[in-house]
Protein backbone atom coordinates (compact mmCIF):
# COMPACT_ATOMS: atom_id res chain seq x y z
CA UNK A 1 0.00 0.00 0.00
CA UNK A 2 2.86 2.35 0.86
CA UNK A 3 4.46 1.67 -2.52
CA UNK A 4 1.18 2.36 -4.32
CA UNK A 5 0.58 5.56 -2.33
CA UNK A 6 4.01 6.89 -3.29
CA UNK A 7 2.98 6.77 -6.97
CA UNK A 8 -0.30 8.66 -6.54
CA UNK A 9 -0.70 12.02 -8.25
CA UNK A 10 -0.27 14.08 -5.07
CA UNK A 11 -1.54 17.41 -6.50
CA UNK A 12 -4.74 15.71 -7.68
CA UNK A 13 -5.21 14.06 -4.28
CA UNK A 14 -4.70 17.34 -2.41
CA UNK A 15 -7.13 19.20 -4.70
CA UNK A 16 -9.69 16.41 -4.25
CA UNK A 17 -9.44 16.59 -0.45
CA UNK A 18 -9.65 20.40 -0.46
CA UNK A 19 -12.79 20.41 -2.60
CA UNK A 20 -14.37 17.70 -0.44
CA UNK A 21 -13.65 19.71 2.73
CA UNK A 22 -15.13 22.85 1.17
CA UNK A 23 -18.11 20.79 0.05
CA UNK A 24 -18.70 19.41 3.55
CA UNK A 25 -18.52 22.90 5.07
CA UNK A 26 -20.96 24.32 2.54
CA UNK A 27 -23.38 21.37 2.75
CA UNK A 28 -23.53 21.89 6.54
CA UNK A 29 -24.05 25.63 6.24
CA UNK A 30 -26.46 25.63 3.30
CA UNK A 31 -28.66 22.71 4.45
CA UNK A 32 -29.04 23.38 8.17
CA UNK A 33 -32.11 25.64 7.82
CA UNK A 34 -33.82 23.47 5.18
CA UNK A 35 -33.18 20.35 7.28
CA UNK A 36 -35.21 21.87 10.14
CA UNK A 37 -37.89 23.86 8.33
CA UNK A 38 -38.45 21.77 5.21
CA UNK A 39 -37.58 18.20 6.23
CA UNK A 40 -38.15 18.34 10.02
CA UNK A 41 -34.69 16.88 10.64
CA UNK A 42 -31.64 17.77 12.72
CA UNK A 43 -29.60 20.74 11.35
CA UNK A 44 -26.68 18.34 10.82
CA UNK A 45 -28.78 15.77 8.93
CA UNK A 46 -27.43 16.40 5.43
CA UNK A 47 -23.91 17.11 6.71
CA UNK A 48 -23.67 13.73 8.47
CA UNK A 49 -25.04 11.89 5.44
CA UNK A 50 -22.60 13.66 3.12
CA UNK A 51 -19.74 12.86 5.51
CA UNK A 52 -20.74 9.19 5.37
CA UNK A 53 -20.82 9.33 1.56
CA UNK A 54 -17.28 10.77 1.54
CA UNK A 55 -15.99 8.14 4.00
CA UNK A 56 -17.51 5.31 1.94
CA UNK A 57 -16.22 6.82 -1.31
CA UNK A 58 -12.65 7.30 -0.07
CA UNK A 59 -12.59 3.84 1.52
CA UNK A 60 -13.67 2.36 -1.80
CA UNK A 61 -11.23 4.64 -3.59
CA UNK A 62 -8.22 3.26 -1.75
CA UNK A 63 -9.42 -0.19 -2.76
CA UNK A 64 -9.78 0.92 -6.40
CA UNK A 65 -6.19 2.15 -6.68
CA UNK A 66 -4.96 -1.41 -6.04
CA UNK A 67 -6.95 -2.88 -8.95
CA UNK A 68 -5.07 -2.97 -12.29
CA UNK A 69 -7.08 -1.31 -15.06
CA UNK A 70 -6.58 -4.35 -17.32
CA UNK A 71 -9.03 -6.20 -15.07
CA UNK A 72 -11.83 -3.81 -16.02
CA UNK A 73 -12.38 -5.59 -19.34
CA UNK A 74 -13.78 -8.63 -17.48
CA UNK A 75 -16.66 -6.60 -16.06
CA UNK A 76 -17.14 -3.84 -18.67
CA UNK A 77 -19.87 -5.59 -20.70
CA UNK A 78 -21.61 -6.85 -17.57
CA UNK A 79 -21.63 -3.34 -16.08
CA UNK A 80 -22.99 -1.62 -19.19
CA UNK A 81 -25.71 -4.23 -19.80
CA UNK A 82 -26.57 -4.16 -16.10
CA UNK A 83 -27.02 -0.37 -16.05
CA UNK A 84 -29.23 -0.54 -19.18
CA UNK A 85 -31.39 -3.08 -17.35
CA UNK A 86 -31.52 -0.96 -14.20
CA UNK A 87 -32.48 2.18 -16.15
CA UNK A 88 -35.25 0.23 -17.86
CA UNK A 89 -36.53 -1.02 -14.49
CA UNK A 90 -36.36 2.53 -13.15
CA UNK A 91 -38.92 3.67 -15.72
CA UNK A 92 -41.26 0.92 -14.47
CA UNK A 93 -40.66 0.89 -10.72
CA UNK A 94 -38.70 4.04 -9.83
CA UNK A 95 -39.97 6.66 -7.40
CA UNK A 96 -41.25 9.91 -8.90
CA UNK A 97 -39.79 12.98 -7.16
CA UNK A 98 -40.38 16.53 -8.48
CA UNK A 99 -41.97 15.11 -11.65
CA UNK A 100 -38.81 13.07 -12.38
CA UNK A 101 -38.47 9.29 -12.09
CA UNK A 102 -34.71 9.13 -11.48
CA UNK A 103 -34.25 7.35 -8.15
CA UNK A 104 -34.66 4.04 -6.38
CA UNK A 105 -35.26 4.42 -2.65
CA UNK A 106 -33.91 1.71 -0.38
CA UNK A 107 -34.38 1.20 3.39
CA UNK A 108 -32.70 3.90 5.45
CA UNK A 109 -33.97 6.71 3.26
CA UNK A 110 -31.08 6.28 0.79
CA UNK A 111 -31.78 7.31 -2.80
CA UNK A 112 -29.81 5.70 -5.64
CA UNK A 113 -29.63 7.57 -8.94
CA UNK A 114 -28.63 5.08 -11.69
CA UNK A 115 -27.90 7.82 -14.25
CA UNK A 116 -24.78 8.83 -12.26
CA UNK A 117 -23.48 5.26 -12.30
CA UNK A 118 -24.27 5.10 -16.03
CA UNK A 119 -21.76 7.89 -16.72
CA UNK A 120 -18.96 6.06 -14.90
CA UNK A 121 -19.82 2.68 -16.41
CA UNK A 122 -19.92 4.19 -19.91
CA UNK A 123 -16.41 5.64 -19.53
CA UNK A 124 -15.05 2.28 -18.34
CA UNK A 125 -16.87 0.38 -21.10
CA UNK A 126 -15.66 2.69 -23.87
CA UNK A 127 -12.10 2.53 -22.53
CA UNK A 128 -12.06 -1.28 -22.60
CA UNK A 129 -13.94 -1.62 -25.92
CA UNK A 130 -11.75 0.80 -27.87
CA UNK A 131 -8.56 -0.51 -26.30
CA UNK A 132 -9.52 -4.01 -27.49
CA UNK A 133 -10.25 -2.78 -31.05
CA UNK A 134 -6.94 -0.89 -31.28
CA UNK A 135 -5.00 -3.78 -29.74
CA UNK A 136 -6.43 -6.14 -32.39
CA UNK A 137 -5.87 -3.52 -35.13
CA UNK A 138 -9.52 -3.62 -36.22
CA UNK A 139 -10.01 -1.43 -39.30
CA UNK A 140 -13.79 -1.79 -39.65
CA UNK A 141 -14.85 1.76 -38.82
CA UNK A 142 -18.47 0.73 -38.15
CA UNK A 143 -17.43 -1.28 -35.08
CA UNK A 144 -16.23 1.98 -33.52
CA UNK A 145 -19.86 3.16 -33.48
CA UNK A 146 -20.94 0.39 -31.06
CA UNK A 147 -20.09 2.30 -27.83
CA UNK A 148 -21.56 5.51 -29.27
CA UNK A 149 -24.80 3.67 -30.06
CA UNK A 150 -24.90 2.30 -26.52
CA UNK A 151 -24.33 5.82 -25.16
CA UNK A 152 -27.27 7.02 -27.28
CA UNK A 153 -29.49 4.19 -25.97
CA UNK A 154 -28.60 4.98 -22.35
CA UNK A 155 -29.10 8.69 -23.02
CA UNK A 156 -32.61 8.04 -24.37
CA UNK A 157 -33.49 5.96 -21.30
CA UNK A 158 -32.35 8.81 -19.04
CA UNK A 159 -34.25 11.39 -21.12
CA UNK A 160 -37.41 9.35 -20.61
CA UNK A 161 -37.22 9.91 -16.83
CA UNK A 162 -36.97 12.84 -17.87
CA UNK A 163 -33.50 14.00 -16.85
CA UNK A 164 -32.15 16.06 -19.74
CA UNK A 165 -29.12 17.34 -17.84
CA UNK A 166 -27.73 13.88 -17.07
CA UNK A 167 -28.66 12.59 -20.54
CA UNK A 168 -26.85 15.48 -22.23
CA UNK A 169 -23.74 15.00 -20.10
CA UNK A 170 -23.61 11.24 -20.71
CA UNK A 171 -24.01 11.57 -24.48
CA UNK A 172 -21.50 14.44 -24.59
CA UNK A 173 -18.95 12.31 -22.70
CA UNK A 174 -19.55 9.45 -25.13
CA UNK A 175 -19.14 11.70 -28.18
CA UNK A 176 -15.95 13.37 -26.86
CA UNK A 177 -14.37 9.97 -26.20
CA UNK A 178 -15.52 8.72 -29.62
CA UNK A 179 -13.89 11.55 -31.59
CA UNK A 180 -10.64 11.16 -29.63
CA UNK A 181 -10.02 7.61 -30.90
CA UNK A 182 -7.19 7.43 -33.50
CA UNK A 183 -9.25 5.40 -36.00
CA UNK A 184 -12.08 7.94 -35.81
CA UNK A 185 -9.66 10.86 -36.24
CA UNK A 186 -8.15 9.22 -39.30
CA UNK A 187 -11.58 8.70 -40.91
CA UNK A 188 -13.25 11.87 -39.69
CA UNK A 189 -14.88 12.74 -43.06
CA UNK A 190 -16.48 9.31 -43.37
CA UNK A 191 -17.53 9.42 -39.70
CA UNK A 192 -19.22 12.81 -40.09
CA UNK A 193 -21.11 11.59 -43.15
CA UNK A 194 -22.39 8.54 -41.27
CA UNK A 195 -23.43 10.68 -38.31
CA UNK A 196 -25.11 13.19 -40.60
CA UNK A 197 -27.16 10.47 -42.31
CA UNK A 198 -28.06 9.03 -38.92
CA UNK A 199 -29.33 12.38 -37.62
CA UNK A 200 -31.38 12.95 -40.78
CA UNK A 201 -33.03 9.52 -40.46
CA UNK A 202 -33.70 10.14 -36.75
CA UNK A 203 -35.22 13.54 -37.54
CA UNK A 204 -37.50 12.10 -40.23
CA UNK A 205 -38.65 9.28 -37.91
CA UNK A 206 -39.48 11.73 -35.11
CA UNK A 207 -41.20 14.11 -37.50
CA UNK A 208 -43.52 11.50 -39.00
CA UNK A 209 -44.06 9.49 -35.82
CA UNK A 210 -46.18 12.26 -34.34
CA UNK A 211 -44.45 11.71 -30.97
CA UNK A 212 -44.33 14.58 -28.52
CA UNK A 213 -40.61 15.00 -27.81
CA UNK A 214 -41.05 17.63 -25.09
CA UNK A 215 -44.21 18.29 -23.10
CA UNK A 216 -45.27 21.76 -21.93
CA UNK A 217 -43.56 21.43 -18.53
CA UNK A 218 -40.28 20.45 -20.17
CA UNK A 219 -40.53 23.28 -22.69
CA UNK A 220 -40.80 25.71 -19.78
CA UNK A 221 -37.18 24.92 -18.90
CA UNK A 222 -36.04 26.73 -22.04
CA UNK A 223 -37.38 30.00 -20.64
CA UNK A 224 -34.15 30.63 -18.76
CA UNK A 225 -33.13 34.16 -19.72
CA UNK A 226 -33.97 37.22 -17.60
CA UNK A 227 -35.07 35.09 -14.62
CA UNK A 228 -35.85 38.02 -12.31
CA UNK A 229 -38.52 39.19 -14.74
CA UNK A 230 -40.22 35.84 -14.07
CA UNK A 231 -39.67 35.78 -10.30
CA UNK A 232 -43.12 34.31 -9.57
CA UNK A 233 -42.65 31.52 -12.12
CA UNK A 234 -40.81 28.24 -11.46
CA UNK A 235 -38.39 29.00 -14.30
CA UNK A 236 -37.25 32.29 -12.75
CA UNK A 237 -37.67 32.01 -8.99
CA UNK A 238 -34.62 29.89 -8.09
CA UNK A 239 -32.18 31.47 -10.52
CA UNK A 240 -33.17 34.99 -9.47
CA UNK A 241 -32.66 34.08 -5.82
CA UNK A 242 -29.27 32.68 -6.83
CA UNK A 243 -28.43 36.10 -8.30
CA UNK A 244 -29.49 37.72 -5.03
CA UNK A 245 -27.25 35.37 -3.05
CA UNK A 246 -24.23 36.18 -5.22
CA UNK A 247 -24.95 39.91 -5.02
CA UNK A 248 -25.29 39.71 -1.22
CA UNK A 249 -21.85 38.11 -0.93
CA UNK A 250 -19.79 40.83 -2.55
CA UNK A 251 -16.04 40.26 -2.52
CA UNK A 252 -15.66 38.82 0.97
CA UNK A 253 -19.07 37.38 1.84
CA UNK A 254 -21.48 37.90 4.72
CA UNK A 255 -19.79 35.22 6.82
CA UNK A 256 -20.11 31.46 7.10
CA UNK A 257 -23.57 30.43 8.24
CA UNK A 258 -25.04 33.91 7.69
CA UNK A 259 -26.71 33.42 4.31
CA UNK A 260 -30.25 34.77 4.03
CA UNK A 261 -31.10 32.98 0.78
CA UNK A 262 -30.78 29.54 2.36
CA UNK A 263 -33.91 30.34 4.40
CA UNK A 264 -35.95 28.45 1.78
CA UNK A 265 -35.59 31.20 -0.84
CA UNK A 266 -33.33 28.70 -2.60
CA UNK A 267 -35.08 25.31 -2.18
CA UNK A 268 -32.03 23.45 -3.56
CA UNK A 269 -29.42 25.47 -1.67
CA UNK A 270 -27.35 22.41 -0.71
CA UNK A 271 -27.50 20.78 -4.16
CA UNK A 272 -27.96 22.74 -7.42
CA UNK A 273 -27.28 26.19 -5.92
CA UNK A 274 -24.55 25.42 -3.42
CA UNK A 275 -22.09 27.65 -5.32
CA UNK A 276 -24.44 30.64 -4.94
CA UNK A 277 -24.55 30.08 -1.15
CA UNK A 278 -20.76 29.69 -1.10
CA UNK A 279 -20.32 33.08 -2.79
CA UNK A 280 -22.92 34.69 -0.50
CA UNK A 281 -21.20 33.48 2.68
CA UNK A 282 -17.54 33.43 1.67
CA UNK A 283 -17.48 36.02 -1.11
CA UNK A 284 -16.65 36.26 -4.79
CA UNK A 285 -12.93 35.79 -4.11
CA UNK A 286 -13.62 32.45 -2.43
CA UNK A 287 -15.83 31.49 -5.38
CA UNK A 288 -13.00 32.31 -7.79
CA UNK A 289 -10.68 30.25 -5.58
CA UNK A 290 -12.95 27.24 -5.98
CA UNK A 291 -12.97 27.75 -9.76
CA UNK A 292 -9.16 27.80 -9.69
CA UNK A 293 -9.19 24.49 -7.80
CA UNK A 294 -11.50 23.05 -10.46
CA UNK A 295 -9.18 24.33 -13.17
CA UNK A 296 -6.18 22.67 -11.50
CA UNK A 297 -8.13 19.42 -11.06
CA UNK A 298 -9.07 19.34 -14.75
CA UNK A 299 -5.47 20.12 -15.72
CA UNK A 300 -4.18 17.16 -13.66
CA UNK A 301 -6.77 14.83 -15.23
CA UNK A 302 -5.80 15.92 -18.74
CA UNK A 303 -2.10 15.58 -17.93
CA UNK A 304 -2.56 12.02 -16.67
CA UNK A 305 -4.57 11.17 -19.80
CA UNK A 306 -1.82 12.45 -22.10
CA UNK A 307 0.91 10.58 -20.22
CA UNK A 308 -0.86 7.20 -20.47
CA UNK A 309 0.97 4.47 -22.39
CA UNK A 310 -2.20 2.43 -23.00
CA UNK A 311 -5.29 3.69 -24.84
CA UNK A 312 -7.56 2.20 -22.16
CA UNK A 313 -5.91 4.28 -19.46
CA UNK A 314 -5.89 7.41 -21.59
CA UNK A 315 -9.66 7.10 -22.15
CA UNK A 316 -10.33 6.48 -18.45
CA UNK A 317 -8.60 9.72 -17.48
CA UNK A 318 -9.90 11.62 -20.50
CA UNK A 319 -13.47 10.48 -19.83
CA UNK A 320 -13.14 11.58 -16.20
CA UNK A 321 -11.93 14.97 -17.43
CA UNK A 322 -15.09 15.40 -19.51
CA UNK A 323 -17.29 14.00 -16.73
CA UNK A 324 -16.16 16.78 -14.39
CA UNK A 325 -15.99 19.45 -17.10
CA UNK A 326 -19.58 19.03 -18.27
CA UNK A 327 -20.94 18.90 -14.72
CA UNK A 328 -19.12 22.10 -13.76
CA UNK A 329 -20.15 23.96 -16.92
CA UNK A 330 -23.82 22.91 -16.88
CA UNK A 331 -24.26 23.55 -13.14
CA UNK A 332 -22.66 26.99 -13.16
CA UNK A 333 -24.20 28.08 -16.47
CA UNK A 334 -27.63 26.96 -15.24
CA UNK A 335 -27.14 28.92 -12.02
CA UNK A 336 -26.15 32.02 -14.03
CA UNK A 337 -29.02 31.60 -16.52
CA UNK A 338 -26.64 31.02 -19.43
CA UNK A 339 -28.16 27.57 -19.97
CA UNK A 340 -31.47 26.04 -18.85
CA UNK A 341 -31.50 24.87 -15.22
CA UNK A 342 -31.24 21.07 -15.24
CA UNK A 343 -30.52 20.01 -11.65
CA UNK A 344 -26.97 18.82 -12.33
CA UNK A 345 -24.81 18.66 -9.15
CA UNK A 346 -21.52 20.54 -8.78
CA UNK A 347 -18.71 17.97 -8.37
CA UNK A 348 -17.57 17.33 -4.78
CA UNK A 349 -19.50 20.37 -3.48
CA UNK A 350 -23.18 19.54 -3.97
CA UNK A 351 -24.94 17.15 -1.61
CA UNK A 352 -25.71 13.76 -3.14
CA UNK A 353 -24.81 10.13 -2.54
CA UNK A 354 -24.76 8.68 -6.06
CA UNK A 355 -22.93 11.65 -7.57
CA UNK A 356 -20.37 11.82 -4.74
CA UNK A 357 -19.59 8.10 -4.96
CA UNK A 358 -19.11 8.26 -8.72
CA UNK A 359 -17.08 11.48 -8.79
CA UNK A 360 -14.62 10.14 -6.23
CA UNK A 361 -14.55 6.66 -7.79
CA UNK A 362 -13.56 8.12 -11.17
CA UNK A 363 -10.89 10.27 -9.53
CA UNK A 364 -9.38 7.19 -7.89
CA UNK A 365 -9.58 5.26 -11.16
CA UNK A 366 -7.59 8.13 -12.69
CA UNK A 367 -5.17 7.86 -9.77
CA UNK A 368 -4.73 4.20 -10.72
CA UNK A 369 -3.95 5.35 -14.26
CA UNK A 370 -1.32 7.74 -12.82
CA UNK A 371 0.22 4.84 -10.87
CA UNK A 372 0.40 2.66 -14.00
CA UNK A 373 1.86 5.59 -15.97
CA UNK A 374 4.71 5.92 -13.48
CA UNK A 375 5.24 2.16 -13.35
CA UNK A 376 5.38 1.92 -17.16
CA UNK A 377 7.76 4.87 -17.37
CA UNK A 378 10.03 3.30 -14.74
CA UNK A 379 10.08 -0.04 -16.60
CA UNK A 380 10.88 1.66 -19.93
CA UNK A 381 13.79 3.57 -18.38
CA UNK A 382 14.99 0.38 -16.69
CA UNK A 383 15.07 -1.44 -20.04
CA UNK A 384 17.02 1.44 -21.61
CA UNK A 385 19.63 1.21 -18.87
CA UNK A 386 19.81 -2.59 -19.29
CA UNK A 387 20.52 -2.18 -23.00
Amino acid sequence: MKKVFSKLDKPLLIITILLCCIGLLMVFSSSSVAAILRYDKSPTYFFIRQLIFFVVAFTGGFFIINIPTKWYKSVAWLAILGIIGVLTMLLLYGTITNHVQSWFYIPGGIAIQPSEFAKSFLIIFMACFYNNLVKKKVNNVYLYFVPLSIALLIGVLIMMQPDFGSAAILMAIGFCIFISIPMVKNNITKILMILGVGFVILGVVLLYSGAEILNSDQMERFKFQNPCQRYKEDTGYQVCNGYIAINNGGLFGVGIGKSTQKYLYLPESHTDFIFAILVEELGLLAGLGVLVLYGLLLYRLLKIAKEAYVLRNSILAYGTFWYFTFHIIINLCGMLSILPLTGVPLPLLSYGGSSTLNFIAMLFITQRVAIENKTAKYNIELKKLAN
